[in-house]
């Protein structure tokens, strides 16, 4: 039966090859094409908004800023291989990075753009990003991964790399994957070559993306650690990529411009900001480390700096809610969600003060607002503790579910919050029990705790057979405290018996117990 399954499979796999060959719009090789265009397309959409918001949001201090990249992007898009609803957008982001969802859904960090010294080099930048979508790179990542699982409906891509890459659940965990898709070599120096020839056709000078690859080299071996943790994370430079940009630029028509000018005009505001969201970072730092105080004064001095910006207001607030300040908290939040409405973290952390502040019908508002925006562990976990008081136990399920596949904090809360509305009438889910026999053949029981609890006073009921078949039914009840994930050996008096082989004859189910809340 084996063989014929794997022979069936081989057989699907080889007919799924050979009818989803197709010709790369951008290199015209022949390849694997399981993802059509139309589910690309309908990838990029479906998280370009959850992607935009686990990197900050949108920078909307400067919209002229956002509207000029998206000018350059559809410059070099409307000169590619290959027509796609591209998007362009700047992320309010420091860490200097840039990347590109199958589709053509496609953001740059601010970060990034404070680094780079004219519109060439922007255009160098986009132009590499434009060849990774138009290119396939990202959806022959995720075919690759069908193939490697097995599996041709869905693909599962490790979250790691961004701020709140553990805290997002659900849909949004797909797009922690996209945005942090590591690309390899060939696929490096297809974007490089393909990019500059973009570069060329839009006018620019295509010398800038040397320059450019040039300046990463030297970045990357100062081991420069924001751009380790950014860029160079997902697009490592190398000087094969120098050389090989050199030898681009050689065979392309010299000239073009490098719009040094256009660009110093555009990035002016942003430059003029730079102290401020110096600040931010100093006082987000400052958090981490305790130093509430310490973090307020960075927040007031970034505020003085550029008024207009949301982060700046949420740290404030982030500092007052740390120091148990709700009310304070809750105007620098409201006036944060008055800048920028359309970011995620704003409405969570308003819910959550609002919910310390037993404003909870105003709570369960913004928490929703948030989860609509990125669904994240602590949102739901908070809904699910508001559904939990007032009685809607089911609805209070199934938000803890939710959060509960996060492995952080929030989501290691929800599983404790469904463990006590679930325990006690599912124990046996989560108590498992282990029967040998001793050297006078009495049953001995193993009771293993699986929850992050400790647990007393388990129940359980005992079948089992009497030297002539017949079938007896006693309970025991279990007093000892046992740990979270430990084990307790107990004698159950159940016997003696003189062969093992009885053992198969006894069933022991769990049906009560208490949760020692820690």
């Amino acid at each position: 039966m084996y063989l014929l399954i794997r022979k069936a499979l081989i057989l699907l796999l080889s007919c799924l090859i050979l009818y989803a060959c197709a010709v790369n719009p951008v290199t015209g090789k022949k390849e694997l094409a399981l993802v059509s265009e139309p589910q690309e397309i309908n990838i990029g959409k479906e998280n370009y908004g959850p992607s935009r918001q686990m990197q900050g949001g949108d920078y909307t201090v400067n919209p002229e800023l956002s509207t000029y990249v998206q000018e350059v992007g559809q410059k070099l898009a409307a000169v590619s291989d290959r027509p796609l609803p591209y998007e362009f957008t700047v992320l309010n982001n420091s860490t200097p990075n840039a990347w590109a969802l199958p589709g053509g859904k496609i953001a740059v960090n601010r970060g990034l753009l404070l680094e780079l010294n004219n519109e060439a080099e922007l255009a160098a930048v986009l132009g590499h990003e434009i060849v990774h979508a138009a290119a396939r790179h990202g959806a022959q990542k995720m075919e690759r991964g069908m193939l490697l699982q097995g599996a041709l409906l869905a693909t599962s891509i490790v979250v790691q790399g961004n701020e709140y890459g553990n805290l997002v659940v659900g849909g949004a965990q797909l797009a922690a994957g996209l945005i942090h898709t590591k690309y390899g070599r060939d696929d490096e120096l297809e974007a490089d070559y393909y990019g500059m020839q973009y570069m060329s056709r839009a006018g620019y000078d295509p010398m800038a993306a040397v320059a450019l690859q040039e300046t990463f080299v030297r970045l990357s071996e100062n081991q420069a650690h924001n751009w380790l943790t950014g860029l160079f994370a997902t697009h490592p430079p190398s000087v094969e990529r120098v050389n090989a940009n050199r030898e681009t630029a050689a065979s392309l028509p010299q000239g073009g411009t490098l719009g040094r000018s256009r660009y110093e005009k555009h990035l002016a505001a942003l430059k003029n900001d730079q102290k401020g969201y110096d600040s931010y970072a100093k006082g987000r730092k400052a958090l981490e480390k305790g130093n509430n105080e310490q973090a307020l004064s960075y927040a007031r001095d970034a505020i003085r700096i550029e008024p207009r910006e949301g982060l700046f207001y949420g740290l404030s607030g982030d500092a007052h809610y740390l120091a148990n300040r709700y009310e304070e908290a809750l105007a620098d939040y409201d006036r944060a969600v008055s800048l920028n409405p359309d970011y995620f973290y704003f409405y969570l952390q308003r819910g959550l003060t609002k919910k310390k502040l037993n404003r909870n019908r105003e709570a369960y508002t913004d928490l929703q607002a948030s989860a609509r925006l990125l669904p994240t562990a602590v949102a739901y976990n908070g809904l699910g503790e508001l559904e939990l008081a007032t009685g809607s136990l089911q609805k209070a399920r199934q938000y803890f579910s939710e959060a509960a596949s996060s492995d952080s904090p929030a989501g290691r809360q929800a599983r404790i919050s469904l463990l006590r509305l679930d325990f006690p009438d599912y124990a046996k889910q989560y108590i498992q029990v282990q029967i040998g026999l001793d050297h006078e053949g009495y049953v001995l029981a193993k009771v293993i705790n699986q929850t992050p609890l400790a647990v007393r006073n388990l129940q359980l009921v005992i079948e089992y057979p009497d030297t002539s078949g017949k079938t007896h039914q006693t309970t025991r009840v279990l007093s000892a405290v046992i740990p979270a994930g430990q084990n307790y050996m107990t004698n159950l008096n159940v016997g003696p018996y003189a062969n093992a082989a009885v053992l198969n004859s006894i069933r022991i189910q769990v049906v009560n117990g208490e949760l020692i809340e820690q």
